[in-house]
């Protein structure tokens, strides 16, 4: 006879192989079909808000690894929070204006930029964008990213753009913007300045030169044929010299070398005659205060230079006397400015000299350093030649190296408003807790912050000058009306109508009265665009009505503490004292298995969409929750597999588990109290492992998430739980007690398994919901559930403790079993019994256990021995001593256990009592 046919054994349609590539798109457009985000918001609604507020990734190109690691870790925390009592809406945002949008429209059109007129330019600029929204839109969906995919913000946006020019109006309101002439980051490719936050640092070789400035007076120190000598990495900025600055508190010495007599600072006078490769006599000392005023030779032009004073200057590298160009450094334009001395900047916005720049007029400034080199060794001023490697401070969009380039910005003053907001960012609440501290000494030691660029396509400044005396004009008359203007036609108005009809009626300059103005030409930084989107979204009822302000969470990469959070904190304050948010929790960066950056030369770049293309986009998700992501997230195609095998263990017990619940009925389960011991532990492991998920997901620790639930699968389940009972499951009457017992708790761990991991496992646990048996009428979606209640029934300190010494002596039995496996005694564990001895209290433990301990341990037999010495060829642990010898008995055909009671059934000669009235049971019934 087929036994196997009178088995319980598992059934479901449940697929052992995911086929996530194929599956997944399935699962999307069901879930468009349904409009999944707004039933979950039906649903939602009326619950308190948890609002996380997009940081806006940049709308050009497909979407890299970072963006998934972002993507995926913010909509693991809007799921739990829509499943945890919470109203969690998610807009997603784009940021669509600048640079590098400009110069991809120009490229992939083909386009020339001055050749085009503004309005047809940003037009392009506009479709470029949109096109990449669009795109990206489609990739982050891929993710099983869920949000209000229909009504994203965009920067680009008419009512995102007024909003913009409320919160520059209302900075301009309370004195914090003005124009000023000031060294500011510039980027020659870009044609444009820059903010810090757009500034990156790689390392470059660059000149290093010790250059003599003769002095013309000495003011009675320095006698005739002395030279200061100044050393720098950019000869380049030479022709810009006004001043050499010293330390007043430093001690400078007056050294003759070789008949010569050079200024340098004391503590570095031994460095600089080791680059001289010369010897030295000390002539004179001074402190630096007393040579304030010398006047000094500039080295190749026809003017002088003075000695300045101020505290910037250290003892680390050069001579302690610092060459002072203000138009090219902003220490140099403090210093500079204090004495009343001309701010020189003579090289133009593509980076070549102007007429200013003497001899090097029309040469590029990085391609002058040589030229100049030469004139300053013909002229006998340079003293030492050589190169030197240094962080330099390069565009992050180009990716070229900037310099300080002194021009006429619009700024906003940070002095006006950090103490404010130093003490916003005490009130806000930073994961990892060291974001306090980097983004307070950020904002401690910000300079003001340039906020115009020279470029067409971007929110553009909303000012006017009047042509009279051209003071600029900003009032609430200019932007009230400017705000509708933008709200109804967008910013592209400003280029395509004529000054007069963007001017508020009877506006009148309040410097001249005069009535005839120009437009500013400057755009806004993009930092000030996607910095305005709390204002612009989370404060805006249409599109948006579902937001609040603040946010609860903003969550980016931890570069944006100099970006994002810093610019969102500026507006935020400046316009109403407060943070925008009340929590920001960083991410690392994605790196390979050895920790390097990735990058296509080192070829070591994991591209997400190949990934879901050939894995899934669920194995990216748990690769997100993975490792701690509050550090770099390693990946490459190596992790990426394990994952997938993570993945796999996972998915196999989600099968096991709806496999045995094929005839169980989820109104029939039964209670508690009349569950067998191990059912119940197994129940008080699932409770812990519970509140341990919900505890790391509230405090946002994903990586726990993953570790224990993958755990308790493997471990709990896999290698416990389902293992040990598969004999109750498969071979037991349908009916028995038991057996409904072990559903009852497989159905519990079934479903408390599967909501928490719907925030990680989109894709999977919607798929598994599908094979879910349930009570009453099935929601559409497992997105639709709440997490699983707390059951503090379920949790037995004294049943815990009872059943990890009888675990303990389960290991100890493995351990004895494997033992005999290996010498050939006994193949698989039925074909063992094991005998058992022990002191007094742990035999009496033991006496009490036996049928427990014979089934955890899988065996046909098992006894304590009550009496007598233990076996010499016994596993011993502690005080107990294990002993496997073979079954006694025939093997039952059916259930595969060696029983004395095989063959006492006439009517089933070959399976043992129990099964036989298992079997002769189901005979009736049929």
């Amino acid at each position: 006879m087929d036994w196997s046919k009178t088995l319980n054994l598992p059934q479901t349609d449940f697929p052992m192989r995911a086929n996530l590539p194929r599956k997944e798109p399935e699962i999307l457009k069901f879930w468009d079909e349904i409009g999944l985000y707004r039933l979950v918001q039906q649903k939602t609604a009326g619950r308190p808000k948890f609002i996380l507020h997009d940081g806006p990734p940049y709308a050009n190109g497909h979407i890299h690894l970072g963006h998934a690691l972002n993507k995926v870790l913010k909509d693991i925390i809007i799921k739990y929070y829509s499943m945890s009592g919470y109203d969690a809406p998610y807009v997603p945002g784009w940021d669509t204006h600048g640079l590098p949008i400009e110069q991809q429209a120009i490229k992939a059109l083909g386009i020339n930029r001055h050749a085009v007129g503004p309005v047809a330019f940003r037009r392009h600029c506009k479709e470029y964008a949109l096109k990449f929204v669009d795109i990206q839109r489609e990739e982050f969906k891929r993710l099983g990213v869920r949000g209000d995919w229909a009504h994203p913000y965009l920067t680009l946006l008419p009512e995102y753009e007024a909003r913009q020019i409320e919160v520059f109006g209302e900075m301009a309101k309370k004195g914090y913007i003005y124009k000023g002439l000031k060294p500011v980051y510039w980027c020659a490719s870009c044609e444009t300045a820059l903010a810090e936050a757009e500034v990156e640092y790689a390392e470059v070789e660059s000149p290093s030169i010790y250059v003599a400035f003769a002095v013309v007076d000495g003011k009675g120190f320095l006698p005739p044929g002395t030279a200061v000598v100044i050393w720098t990495t950019t000869p380049w900025t030479l022709p810009a010299n006004v001043s050499v600055c010293l330390h007043p508190d430093f001690v400078y010495v007056v050294v003759r070398v070789d008949g010569k007599r050079y200024v340098v600072a004391r503590e570095l006078l031994p460095a600089f005659l080791k680059v001289l490769g010369k010897t030295g006599v000390v002539e004179a000392e001074y402190k630096g205060q007393e040579l304030e005023g010398v006047r000094l030779q500039h080295p190749f032009l026809e003017r002088e230079s003075l000695v300045v004073l101020d505290t910037y200057v250290t003892l680390e590298q050069g001579t302690g006397c610092v060459h002072n160009a203000p138009g090219h450094g902003e220490e140099d334009f403090v210093t500079c400015k204090r004495y009343g001395l001309p701010v020189l900047s003579p090289v133009d916005g593509r980076g070549y000299f102007t007429a200013e720049g003497g001899p090097f007029a029309g040469v590029f400034y990085r391609e002058a350093n040589p030229l100049i080199i030469e004139e300053l060794k013909r002229r006998g001023a340079l003293l030492s030649a050589g190169r030197v490697r240094h962080q330099y401070p390069h565009c992050w969009r180009c990716k070229k190296p900037v310099f300080y380039r002194a021009t006429e910005q619009w700024f906003a003053s940070i002095d006006g408003f950090r103490e404010a907001a130093l003490q916003a960012i005490q009130e806000v609440k930073w994961i990892p807790a060291w974001g306090e501290e980097r983004i307070y000494n950020m904002v401690a030691a910000r300079g003001d912050w340039c906020i115009s660029r020279q470029r067409l396509w971007g929110v553009p400044l909303p000012i006017f000058y009047c042509e009279g005396c051209g003071k600029p004009i900003i009032n609430d008359a200019t932007i009230t009306h400017l705000k509708a203007l933008f709200q109804q036609h967008g910013s592209d108005v400003w280029y395509s109508a004529p000054v007069e009809e963007l001017l508020p009626p009877g506006l009148a300059c309040p410097a001249c009265g005069g009535t005839v103005f120009k437009k500013e030409n400057d755009t806004m930084d993009v930092w000030f665009d996607s910095g305005s989107s709390h204002w612009a979204v989370l404060r805006q009822p249409s599109p948006w009505p579902d937001q609040d302000w603040p946010a609860d969470l903003y969550l980016e990469g931890s570069d944006q503490h100099r970006g994002w959070f810093n610019s969102s904190l500026s507006t935020a304050v400046a316009v109403t004292g407060k943070p925008p948010y009340r929590a920001v929790l960083t991410h690392g960066f994605v790196v390979d298995e050895q920790g390097r950056k990735m990058s296509k030369s080192l070829g070591n770049v994991v591209d997400p969409l190949r990934v879901i293309e050939q894995l899934g986009a669920d194995i990216l998700r748990l690769w997100v929750c993975s490792a701690d992501y509050r550090g770099d997230l390693a990946a490459s195609d190596n992790i990426l597999k394990q994952i997938a095998e993570a993945y796999r263990k996972i998915r196999n017990t989600f099968r096991f588990l709806l496999g045995n619940l094929y005839d169980f009925d989820p109104q029939a389960p039964v209670a508690y109290n009349q569950l067998p011991e191990i059912d119940r532990y197994i129940l008080h492991r699932l409770e812990q492992l519970k509140r341990r998920v919900l505890q790391a997901y509230q405090e946002y620790e994903f990586h726990v998430v993953y570790h224990a639930i993958h755990s308790f699968c493997v471990l709990d389940l896999s290698a416990f739980y389902l293992n040990v009972l598969k004999d109750r499951l498969y071979c037991e009457h349908p009916d028995a007690p038991a057996r409904r017992a072990t559903q009852t708790v497989l159905y519990e761990i079934l479903g408390t398994l599967l909501r928490l991991l719907t925030p990680v496992l989109a894709f999977t646990t919607e798929e598994i919901w599908r094979y879910v048996p349930v009570a009453g009428e099935k929601l559409p979606s497992v997105q639709l559930l709440d997490l699983p209640p707390l059951r503090d029934d379920y949790l037995d300190a004294a049943l815990e403790g009872r059943w990890e010494r009888l675990l303990a002596v389960r290991e100890a039995v493995l351990e004895a079993l494997e033992r005999a496996r290996q010498e050939k005694r006994i193949g698989d564990s039925l074909e063992a019994r094991v005998e058992l001895y022990a002191g007094d209290e742990l035999r009496e433990f033991l006496q009490e256990a036996v049928a427990e301990l014979k089934m955890i341990c899988i065996v046909s037999d098992l006894a304590v021995v009550p009496d007598g010495p233990p076996p010499e060829d016994g596993v011993v642990r502690g005080d107990l001593v294990v002993r496997v010898t073979r079954a006694i008995g025939t093997k039952c055909a059916r259930c595969w256990m060696y029983s004395e009671s095989v063959g006492a059934s006439p009517e089933y000669p070959d399976i043992c009592a129990r099964c036989a009235a298992v079997v002769g049971a189901l005979a009736v019934e049929r």
